[in-house]
């Protein structure tokens, strides 16, 4: 067992954190398409 896995730092569950970096690039990516159909909206 090497010295990293003895002293770990964080206990959380690694899927707790992936689903939560997937939610906030989901977010993200979705307000960056509502922003653009908004502008291409209001410019016809």
């Amino acid at each position: 067992m090497n010295e990293f896995e003895k002293n770990v730092q964080s206990k959380r569950n690694d899927a707790i954190d992936s689903g939560i970096g997937f939610v906030v690039s989901f977010v993200f990516f979705a307000a960056i398409f509502v922003l653009g159909t908004v502008i291409e909206l209001i410019g016809k």
